[in-house]
């Protein structure tokens, strides 16, 4: 049988309530061993070793984890024995950990997310047939190359389209561009594509030596808001800087003029949108060549944190930095 590595990390997977049929829970209350014990039938599917990396809510995953996975997924495939990893992770910020590691995961063995919105004690729980189908995916030889996936509900995403959209079904992710991956059923799977983007092997990015990322905020837009909150970015160290414009990356004028500002001071600043899909084109409603900006293209504004959070480990060129957001 294919050897599979479960990561833990926490989350409602993970999680436990007092009663079946309450909606408050905690996450990261059981641990990986337990969790493997209670799906019948998954050490048919591979060899499963699991290891802890860490047990919170997925509101308190951080940078820190996310390189600690990295690192221990680069190993596993430098070790050359393991068929596929899987990560057990909450669904709050999971788009954000699988596509960071899309960007600096050096193999191309499956390496497949799972999480739950239901904890494990609730009645009719989520998280063993999705752990189920989880494994399964990452045994399977047809899901080599792929790129990070999120396997969920029976729906298998791609890190690079995949968002959150929902605050409380089980169907609560979503490809909206570009498409699902496949799908899998009882640990039977069916893909129908590769991701057309760089990743993995085909990325430029490393978490090699990296302990630490730099500063990049979120700032809302909306209705008159307020210029100064991006002021007050730059004063507090951030290196880059990514709206969540209204519409097509937009922004009021006064806002637009302080990422100018922002600019010029050697702050990288990209125009993403609040808006649930759709492109954010360059030079379209505003001038990004004379101001000095970087459009997200495909990007939310969580993903195009991340992504400019891991180009600006080294100096690049407004020019480059463009290019990686049409690439990635």
């Amino acid at each position: 049988m294919p050897d599979v590595v479960i990561l833990a990390t926490g989350g409602t997977i993970a999680g436990a309530a007092a009663t079946g049929t309450q909606s408050g829970y905690t996450s990261g209350q059981v641990t990986i061993d337990a969790m493997v014990n209670s799906v019948p039938g998954l050490t048919k599917l591979a060899n499963i070793k699991g290891e802890q990396i860490s047990n919170v809510g997925s509101q308190d995953m951080s940078f820190e984890i996310m390189l600690l996975l990295a690192k221990r997924i680069n190993e596993l495939a430098a070790g050359k024995t393991v068929s596929g990893v899987v990560i057990t992770h909450g669904t709050d910020t999971m788009e954000e950990t699988a596509y960071f590691l899309n960007l600096v995961s050096k193999t191309d063995m499956p390496v497949v997310l799972v999480g739950s919105m239901r904890p494990s004690t609730a009645v009719s729980a989520d998280g063993p047939l999705n752990l189920y189908n989880a494994v399964a995916v990452a045994a399977d030889p047809n899901a080599k190359g792929r790129g990070v996936v999120l396997v969920m509900n029976d729906w298998i995403h791609s890190a690079q389209t995949l968002t959150k959209v929902s605050t409380t079904a089980v169907q609560t992710f979503m490809s909206p561009i570009r498409g699902l991956i496949g799908t899998t059923s009882y640990g039977i799977n069916d893909f129908y594509r590769y991701p057309d983007q760089k990743f993995c092997l085909t990325s430029e990015f490393s978490a090699e030596g990296v302990t630490k990322l730099p500063r990049v905020d979120i700032i809302y837009a909306d209705v008159d808001m307020p210029a100064d909150l991006i002021d007050a970015s730059v004063e507090r160290g951030a290196k880059g800087i990514v709206i969540a414009g209204v519409g097509n990356g937009n922004m009021p004028k006064a806002a637009l003029e302080a990422c100018a500002r922002a600019s010029k001071k050697g702050v990288i600043v990209v125009r993403s949108t609040r808006v649930a899909t759709g492109t954010v084109g360059r030079n379209v409603e505003c001038n990004d060549d004379e101001l000095g900006l970087i459009a997200s293209y495909n990007l939310n504004p969580q993903k195009s944190r991340v992504l400019l959070s891991v180009a600006l480990l080294k100096p690049r060129t407004l020019e480059e930095l463009q290019k990686i957001f049409i690439e990635y």
